[in-house]
């Protein structure tokens, strides 16, 4: 047998008979199928305890991640191969914490809110990849590692450098959380993932197979950029907002990388290591974004390339071929000595002000 264990926050409003209908149509549907367990509501939270055949749970849950009534539903646990229910006698014994002022429940609704509200906090330090695993019931750490092809992305702030050394605190944080939201959003909405941050810096991948939508996610993060810029107020560091991006495409090891105190779910390999040559490079190429060959011939679109040179990354014996996108938002404005000298003019102009 099964036993599955899951959060999952309300998506509406739902009134004591609301969650009573739940428990009792749940009940009916569960004693066919010999499913037992418990259902806890809390604060717009449901905790329940599934158990039985592993190919009805199975169901069932899939049911569960289906109904519109959940969202950032999160399996907390996952256990095969038990040989007694906790639940033997309930079918689905329904549990409405929110009229239940019973001092005895006031610990495990405190306890419950806790848990809660951990998890939700470490699903923001936590990368999706992992988070899915742990979504599935499964243990990361048992998860091993892999050779895939990836294309990889790095990208991160123009001058930085500049930026944490002219300004407080504050706005450099500011700063940097605006710009990695940017990138956080539009990588994962053309279907990348983020690894990791790393500063100012940005690493993250796509498929193999996904070279197209690796240079849509970095045109639009220029152009996101570019629309910032243009709509900020006169003073605002987002005016001199800029970045560099570097794609790479190869081979890399997928997997738990780290020691027993601390690992990183995360890739390693050439490629990594070009994409982050490649995005340095911009500073003193043309373009903002430059990739390699590899990722210019696994394209289907029709781009229009242009090539930017070559280049020879540390521990490589032969120059690798630089390609960019002919377009005005890969294209900069100025070359890097121009653009670095008018951002540091720009925030010396603003803090004196």
């Amino acid at each position: 047998m099964k036993r599955l264990t899951y959060i999952s926050k309300f998506s509406r409003r739902l009134t004591e008979q609301d969650i009573e209908n739940i428990g009792l149509v749940s009940a009916r549907n569960n004693r066919p199928n010999n499913i037992t367990g418990v259902l806890l509501c809390l604060a717009g939270i449901f905790f329940q305890i599934l158990e039985g055949d592993e190919d009805k749970i199975d169901e069932v849950y899939e049911k569960i991640l289906k109904d519109d009534r959940h969202i950032e539903i999160l399996c907390l646990k996952l256990e095969a191969d038990i040989e007694e229910r906790l639940f033997p006698d309930w079918s689905m014994k329904t549990i409405n914490l929110d009229y239940n002022n019973d001092l005895l429940i006031s610990p495990i609704k405190n306890l419950l809110q806790n848990v809660t509200e951990s998890h939700r906090i470490i699903e923001k330090y936590t990368q999706p990849t992992i988070f899915k695993i742990i979504s599935q019931g499964l243990n990361p750490l048992e998860i091993p590692a892999r050779k895939v092809e990836k294309i990889v992305l790095f990208s991160d702030i123009v001058s930085f450098s500049t930026f944490a050394d002219k300004l407080p605190v504050e706005q450099v944080v500011s700063l940097v959380s605006h710009y990695l939201t940017v990138c956080s959003k539009i990588i994962t909405e053309r279907g990348g993932e983020v690894t990791k941050f790393i500063g100012d810096c940005v690493m993250a991948y796509f498929d193999g197979d996904n070279a197209d939508a690796a240079i849509e996610a970095s045109l639009d993060i220029l152009t996101e950029l570019r629309v910032l810029r243009n709509v900020a107020l006169d003073g605002s560091i987002i005016r001199v907002l800029h970045a560099g991006i570097g794609l790479a495409k190869g081979t890399v090891i997928e997997g738990n990388i780290g020691s027993t105190v601390k690992k990183d779910y995360t890739i390693l390999g050439d490629a990594v290591n070009i994409a982050s040559r490649l995005e340095a490079l911009t500073r003193n190429l043309s373009h903002s974004l430059a990739f390699s060959s590899e990722v210019k011939n696994s394209t289907e679109e029709m781009w229009d390339f242009v090539r930017l040179g070559t280049a020879q990354p540390k521990g490589k014996a032969e120059a690798i071929e630089l390609y960019s996108v002919d377009s005005a938002i890969a294209r900069k404005p100025n070359d890097g000595v121009q653009l670095a000298n008018y951002i540091s003019e720009y925030l010396d102009a603003i803090t004196l002000e």
